[in-house]
Parts: structure tokens; sequence; C-alpha cells
């Protein structure tokens, strides 16, 4: 028997003070970082806000196995943002389509969530009306034509069933009854709020395909009320993508499970926890790329050196060589090659270990200053 099938759905219930200490503790530092992020300076806040929403962006996508471009999703942001970054590059359709709904459930978290801004956010993440080479219901609740909603693995002939939604008839009275309760959950402790709130829609599932990042971006809109802020410092989609397999697992169990969702609960304060810990990587690379910059502020550098440093900063997949410099600017091998020598003896960038054709180079950072 799933959720939904019980008997007094959606009445959710957990042990409060069994979640006591650990709300307390992920509450605690969630302050302590909006602390530290508050005296930093507006650049720097607005930088870390765009790393932190590009991650949140990618990561979301990876969780459904969509490899999204992060040069792009990084663009798209910053443009929306107002951001003068450089290296700009052009988004296709579909990255453009995530970072909208992302920001419109960020930036306006406080705007009521309903039925008709939830149908904006799936039209932009279908833009073809297609998931992959199947034909969707996009904008609207789905319809179930092909069958009930299941979440399957495994090879045709031998799949597995994970879970099986309500049936499509009962999808405007489930969500009517979900957007009444996000904008009125009572005295619920707002980052309980989240948790229940991805859980709550994901077990509706609501759409033909895109439940999974939708639930995110209504737990991160829950979260961004709870700040009172429109602006991201940590990736709860980031932390639940290195922890995918757990994530998949609890969501099973509580959905197979009982109207008691303490084990989900406290799933996700743990995993929120950790979230908020990651965002000091994203911190310390924000405050490297100042101190980097505050280096050569002074230096008359090219575009493209600016941009391909910049590249690096964000984080370059894989090594630095003169034929990708050349392919990133678009230009010459030779002018690749004058372009790193230069930034070499500046000593903003430092030749690797090894040589020949595979010679690459990295920024040079730490001691190598």
């Amino acid at each position: 028997m799933y959720l939904w099938e019980q008997g007094k759905w959606p009445d959710l219930t957990w042990d409060a003070g069994h979640l006591a200490a650990l709300l307390a503790e992920v509450s605690r530092e969630q302050g302590r970082l909006l602390g530290r992020m508050q005296d930093l300076g507006f650049d720097l806040r607005r930088e870390a806000h765009l790393s932190t929403l590009t991650e949140d962006v990618v990561r979301s996508s990876e969780i459904e196995g969509e490899k999204l471009d992060s040069n792009q999703v990084r663009s798209s942001l910053a443009r929306r943002l107002g951001m003068d970054v450089g290296g700009l590059v052009p988004a296709d359709r579909d990255v453009e389509g995530v970072v909208e709904m992302m920001l419109d459930a960020i930036t306006h978290c406080a705007q009521p969530l309903t039925a008709e801004r939830l149908f904006a956010w799936h039209a932009a993440l279908f833009p073809t009306g297609r998931s992959g080479l199947q034909k969707i219901v996009v904008g609207n609740w789905r319809d179930d034509a092909d069958g009930p909603m299941q979440v399957v693995s495994g090879p045709i002939g031998r799949r597995k069933v994970h879970y099986e939604a309500p049936p499509a008839a009962r999808v405007p009275a489930e969500m009517a009854r979900f957007l009444s309760w996000f904008e009125a959950p009572g005295k619920t402790d707002p980052l309980l709020t989240s948790g229940l709130a991805h859980l709550w829609f994901v077990t509706i599932h609501p759409f033909a395909d895109g439940n999974g990042r939708i639930a995110r971006a209504i737990g991160d809109m829950a979260l961004a009320r709870s700040e009172q802020s429109s602006q991201r410092f940590y990736s709860m989609s980031a932390q639940i993508r290195r922890e995918r397999d757990d994530y998949y697992a609890a969501l099973e169990r509580t959905q197979k499970g009982a109207l008691d969702v303490t084990p989900w609960q406290e799933w996700f304060l743990t995993c929120l926890r950790r979230a908020i810990d990651g965002s000091q990587e994203t911190l310390a690379r924000v405050l490297e790329k100042a101190r980097f910059w505050d280096r050569f502020a002074q230096a008359s550098l090219s575009a493209r050196q600016v941009k391909v440093l910049n590249r690096l900063l964000d984080g370059f997949e894989g090594k630095l060589t003169t034929s990708k410099w050349a392919k990133l600017t678009k230009c010459s091998q030779d002018t690749a090659y004058r372009d790193i020598l230069d930034l070499v003896e500046r000593r903003a960038l430092r030749k690797d270990a090894g040589g020949g054709r595979s010679t690459s180079y990295s920024l040079a950072q730490g001691s190598d200053n």
C-alpha cells in the first residue's frame, strides 16, 4: 500500500521530539552561514549566489540523468541576474528553461505557488513538448493516456516498479490540497515544510515528466522563504546528487510506508545539514577567485586571457592545453601559446609536469604565487 492509498492521506505526521535536536542543529548552522555571508561584500555574495545556483541547476538535472553544460547554465543565470562575468556563451532552450524555473522559484519565493505557476515551470522544462523522443502533456497535469504513472528501473521485460502514483483523475484535487497547505503550513517549522513539500509533491507525481526537478525547486522555494532571502549559498540538489542512491531509497521506503514520515524528515534534515557544510567549498572558490583577480586588477590582459582564466577559476574540466585554449577563444595555436606563455611569465599560470604534446597548464596559486 502506497502513502496515497492510506485512509488518512495526506495527514502526514512525524515525531517532533525525535527530530528536535537535529532540527535545532540544522537551523543553527543555516543561521551561521547566512551571518557569514552577510559579512562579505555585495559582489562576493552575488558571485557566491551565481556559483550556488549554477551547481544547483546542473546537479538537479543530473539526478534525473540529464547532463547540462555548466558554462551555458552559468551564462544564462548571469544574464538574467544582470551580472557581468565575462566569457558568456549562448544557452540551449532546455538550459534556459531550467534556469527560468529555478530563478522564478528563488527570486519570487514570496509569491504564491499556484497551479498556473507550476504549469509555466513545466512548459519551461519541456519547450519542445517532448521528453526525449516521446511527446508528453506539457503545461498541464498528466492524463495517464499511456497507463499508470510509475517509477521503474531495469530493462524492458524485466522492469522493477518502485512506485505507482495516484490515478490522473485524482491529481487536480490532490494538487489543490497540496498548494493550499504549502501557502499556509501552519506552525510547521520551515525546514520541515521544505522536506514535507518535496515528499508530498513527488508522491502525487502530477506531471508526465519533470516531477523530481520541480519538487526540488519547490523545496528550495520553501528554504528561501525560511531565510527571507532570494540569494542561495548552499545547494540541496548538489547534496542529493552526491547521495542519489540513498535519496531514491529513502523516497521508496517512505512512499511504501506509513503516514508517520519521521525517517524521511530525518534523512532530509541530515542531507540539508551536509549541504550547508558543503557551502564552504563554494565560499572558498569565490574568495580564491576574488584574491586572484585582486592580484591582476592592474594587469593589461586580453579578452581571451580573461575568458580562459575565469573558466579555470570556475572549474575547468580536464587539462588546459594550447589546443583547448585555441578552441575556447577561436584563435590560432600560435596565438594560444603566446597568450599562455605571457600568463606563465606573469605567474598567473604554471606549467604542469610532463611535456611534449601532453604539455598542460594550471592556475598558479598558493606557493606558486
